[in-house]
């Protein structure tokens, strides 16, 4: 979730002479783990660009690799070997551009979430379960019995744009991310479930025990909560129960790429990308970011190892190429900017990677030229820092103050838990984002009991609403409830942005012959840019937050039309649909 677009490396190239010095250093830095371990280890190869990708699986195959997955989109052949050295056999394998044991891409925890002890229980704004009326007569409902919590909703125009343009049902939106539960009264309506995927496999020294014989959770559910509640602020359903989304109409689909635990490797991430073109997804939501690296960096940051430098190599390229083909294909890409409250343009060294596997970390220069946070910093992503409920940039997001460096596009509602300060709400949950959670995420989070209630524990946090549903097997009526929880981060800012693209794509798109109804994402991105609201820096700058460390505080540059801290400025839904 963070840095700029990266408009161009160095190519091939430069990873290649990476890869290459990586090769010829046996030894990885003594406190870290070995390049290479006789245990069975997984590893990306890709191959080089014009080459034949199922002749070079056959060959890896014949130097004693098992192939497990083969993506032609973009060249990548994942294999596993229990062989020692083999790195070093298969980057001599013709076809072969770079090769690295495959890393983790990607970690989507409750972003920058308040310490649960130290706060209060939400005051002045209602209860914690709610059986409103409103719009539940009627074929169309104006608004969602919690919508007047969605004070981000409202600061985005988007209960005026539904009166223009509630979104296409022939426009897709890809939830790349922990997955998605279908089940959620409010997804279920927009869910679809033919298109749906799961790229991943559950690992039980990151995700605990399977719940699968196969470890491959099928493709409506989520064991997180983080990526339900990025589909609901997307497109939550205008259904008479819960909250509603951006666009409420538009078509959800899961394409997961993240573990339960929250971990994007690699594989499952490039594989979910181009499966979003191959289906003619419109817009995918990328709320996480590259792991086991915060920056990767060409080369390596002077402190890595040569082949931790190599595992950075096939990541920028890969994603790269990922990110390449699905913008060809049609996709807009929305990406959140990160929740570091760092400069992008001046990053502060690195000391959380790699955090996978855990103890493998160390201190790390960064170079803001040559280290990019991907998918952020990637080709053609729009990146979206987080405001709170008085607008001003929170206190979290990352920001830049190079202007010139596309690292931000636009801002978007993201919540900030410390806004409103000096007042009865700061300190609150309502200044974070509602929408939709998993029943069961919330029950092992302790915060919903066995019976459905929320605890003491979750008051404040969590809101329940519940309907009646009649149904030719329940003519007396049941009881559907649907579950919503508050959190914060640039992760809830970028569906507000994702939300708006769709709603773009579905006012201005068009019928595209066999390939079906859609904008192109260079339009779509402009639409998004063009009609968002101008916010000017902060009166006093840099900008001091009143209950923060110097470390928080954070100078704006730019003008009024355009600056570091909120790009193009807070994405409007109204101005985007007319």
């Amino acid at each position: 979730m963070r840095r700029s677009r990266m408009v161009a490396l160095t190519g091939v190239a430069a990873l290649a002479m990476a890869t290459a010095g990586a090769a010829t250093t046996a030894q990885a830095r003594e406190s870290g783990v070995s390049s290479e371990s006789s245990a069975r280890t997984s590893y990306a190869v890709l191959a080089e660009k014009g080459a034949d990708v199922g002749e070079l699986a056959s060959r890896l195959e014949k130097s004693g690799a098992k192939v497990v997955s083969v993506n032609e989109a973009i060249g990548m052949v994942t294999v596993s070997s229990e062989k020692s050295g083999f790195l070093a056999s298969a980057r001599s394998v013709e076809g072969v551009d770079v090769a690295a044991r495959e890393g983790v891409v990607g970690h989507a925890p409750r972003d920058a979430e308040p310490d649960r002890t130290v706060v209060e229980r939400l005051r002045g704004r209602g209860p914690a379960s709610g059986h409103g009326e409103k719009g539940r007569k009627g074929t169309k409902a104006e608004s969602d019995p919690l919508d007047s919590y969605l004070w981000g909703m409202d600061m985005i125009g988007a209960p005026a744009a539904h009166k223009v343009e509630r979104g296409n049902k022939k426009v897709l939106v890809g939830v790349m991310d922990t997955g998605v539960d279908a089940s959620h009264p409010d997804i279920a309506p927009n869910f679809d479930r033919k298109r749906s995927r799961n790229f991943t496999t559950d690992m039980e020294d990151v995700d605990g025990p399977c719940e699968e014989a196969d470890c491959v959770d099928p493709a409506d559910v989520d064991q997180n909560g983080h990526g339900t509640h990025v589909a609901g602020t997307i497109a939550g359903a205008l259904n008479g129960i819960g909250v509603s989304g951006v666009a409420p109409d538009v078509g959800i689909v899961n394409v997961r790429a993240g573990q339960d635990s929250g971990y994007f490797f690699l594989t499952p991430t490039v594989d979910a990308l181009t499966y979003s073109g191959d289906v003619g997804i419109d817009v995918v939501n990328m709320s996480f970011y590259v792991d086991p690296w915060a920056y990767n960096c060409i080369g390596g940051a002077p402190e890595d190892s040569p082949e931790e430098a190599a595992e950075q190599a096939v990541i920028i390229e890969a994603m790269n190429r990922a990110l390449e083909y699905a913008h060809a294909k049609g996709v807009t890409l929305v990406a959140a900017l990160g929740n570091g409250h760092d400069d992008l343009a001046n990053p502060r060294n690195d000391t959380s990677s790699p955090d996978y596997p855990g103890g493998t970390e160390h201190e790390r220069t960064i170079d803001g030229q040559t280290c990019f946070d991907l998918p952020t910093e990637g080709p053609h992503v729009i990146g979206v820092s987080a405001v709170g409920p008085t607008k001003r940039k929170s206190y979290f997001s990352n920001y830049t103050t190079d202007l010139k460096s596309g690292e931000i596009e636009v801002s978007a509602p993201g919540g900030d838990y410390r806004d409103n300060y000096g007042t009865d709400e700061y300190a609150t949950p309502g200044n974070l984002i509602l929408s939709a959670a998993p029943l069961g995420v919330l029950q092992e989070a302790g915060d919903v009991d066995e019976n459905g209630d929320i605890t003491e524990q979750g008051e404040g946090w969590v809101m329940k609403d519940c309907r009646t549903v009649r149904t030719r097997w329940h003519r007396e009526g049941r009881e559907e409830c649907g579950y919503y929880q508050y959190l914060q981060g640039t992760s809830m800012a970028a569906p507000h942005a994702a939300g708006v693209a769709a709603l773009v794509v579905s006012a201005h798109g068009r019928s595209q012959g066999r390939s079906g109804f859609g904008l192109a994402p260079d339009r779509t991105a402009s639409y998004l840019m063009r009609t968002a609201t101008d916010t000017p820096c902060p009166e006093t700058n840099p900008y001091v937050y009143p209950d923060r460390t110097d470390e928080y505080t954070a100078e704006c540059v730019g003008n009024k039309r355009f600056n570091g801290f909120y790009g193009d400025g807070i994405v409007n839904a109204l101005r985007a649909v007319r």
